[in-house]
């Protein structure tokens, strides 16, 4: 593989990896809103016995945009539940094969099947503005709705960047990539 090649492939990855983080970073926030509007409806319910399903619907909207919004992140991060037992002690050329074979096979299939059923569903949602199903609910829904392709799409994306990482590592460039984006410990023989 080239070298002009090489390069802009970790670039990619390293540019994926910054979105993904930075989307991942900046939601993340959004758990100290839900733990605030959380407990705010609690104080509201049960020591002025008055209740707002508007702010019941907040909270619970804001962890379902949170938790899609970050999925990409969690990814980067090797958050998601992963079956180590065989990975974990795996050389880094091992580890590379699964990861672009998980990817390939499992994980972009799946991101495409979210993306083309999602879609319809979140466009009869914005063409009519869907709002709550509770009565005095937030409007919106729309929007939280729109978070089913985010999420697809921040999967994907870093899906990419994890293919394009083990092919760099295949390749014997793993030294391009910044530490942080590296296969982490030795793993056995490479």
């Amino acid at each position: 593989m080239g070298g002009v090649a090489v390069r802009i492939i970790a670039l990619v990855v390293r540019a994926i990896s910054d979105l993904n983080r930075l989307v991942g970073n900046l939601f993340s926030w959004l758990s100290l809103a839900i733990v605030l509007v959380c407990f705010t409806v609690v104080v509201q319910r049960y020591v002025f016995s008055i209740s707002y399903v508007w702010m019941q619907d907040l909270y619970v909207w804001l962890n379902g945009a949170m938790f899609t919004a970050v999925a990409g992140f969690a990814l980067l991060r090797n958050d998601h539940v992963r079956v180590d037992i065989f990975y974990r002690p795996a050389a880094i050329r091992t580890k590379a094969i699964v990861d672009l074979i998980g990817v390939v096979v499992f994980l972009l299939p799946f991101c495409w099947i979210v993306l083309y059923y999602g879609w319809p569903f979140v466009a009869r949602s914005w063409r009519i503005y869907e709002g709550s199903a509770n009565p005095a609910g937030m409007p919106g829904l729309f929007i939280l709705k729109s978070f089913i392709l985010v999420f697809a799409g921040s999967v994907a994306l870093q899906g990419v960047a994890m293919a394009l990482r083990s092919i760099l590592v295949l390749a014997g460039n793993e030294e391009l990539l910044p530490e942080g984006l590296r296969y982490e410990g030795d793993g056995g023989a490479h």
